[in-house]
């Protein structure tokens, strides 16, 4: 599927992981070292970010996550997300959006909503019909969800730590799929 500005959003299988990963671990590093609020504090290590990697992989072999990448026209891998798929019982109707991220270089260039409308497009397919994401409350990332019709659940103060030991609010966030 190609963006508006060239770049396009593919699924990554854990297959094809292994080929992308110094890529990904670079992209998770930028994000991170940048602010970005997805899990980890900087300075991240390239061996924590490696281990990562090798976790989403195994997610992705069991079959309960899908993982997208966006490249760049060059055919840098310049952003990603993933679906995770609820595997209860009475849960297989949800899936929680995670780890959405687009390199500091890239941003503002429509690659996340590309990224998300992949995910949401999964999500359809496979009868998600409920989906689930959080973020730090502020960040502009709260911007782009709400434009793509999510709604605001609620929030909890003092969920996340920031790298100087800030306690953040996070939001949390659903959207009912047709």
């Amino acid at each position: 599927m190609a963006g508006p500005d060239g770049h396009r959003v593919e699924p990554l299988t854990d297959a094809q992981l292994p080929a992308c990963r110094a890529a990904l671990v670079g992209l998770l590093r930028d994000v991170v070292d940048g602010g970005a609020s997805v899990g980890f504090l900087p300075p991240l290590a390239e061996t924590e970010a490696a281990a990562y990697w090798e976790s989403v992989a195994g997610a992705l072999r069991g079959g309960g996550r899908r993982l997208w990448i966006a490249r760049g026209t060059d055919g840098a891998i310049i952003g990603t997300v993933q679906l995770d798929l609820a595997g209860q019982i009475n849960g297989r109707h949800r899936a929680e959006v995670i780890r959405l991220m687009v390199h500091r270089g890239a941003r503002q260039q429509g690659v996340g909503r590309a990224l998300m409308e992949a995910a949401e497009s999964e999500a359809r397919r496979l009868g998600r019909t409920t989906l689930v994401l959080d973020t730090r409350q502020g960040d502009p990332s709260e911007r782009l969800y709400r434009r793509l019709g999510w709604q605001l659940g609620g929030t909890i103060p003092g969920y996340a730590r920031s790298a100087d030991g800030t306690l953040h609010t996070t939001a949390f966030y659903y959207k009912l799929l047709d």
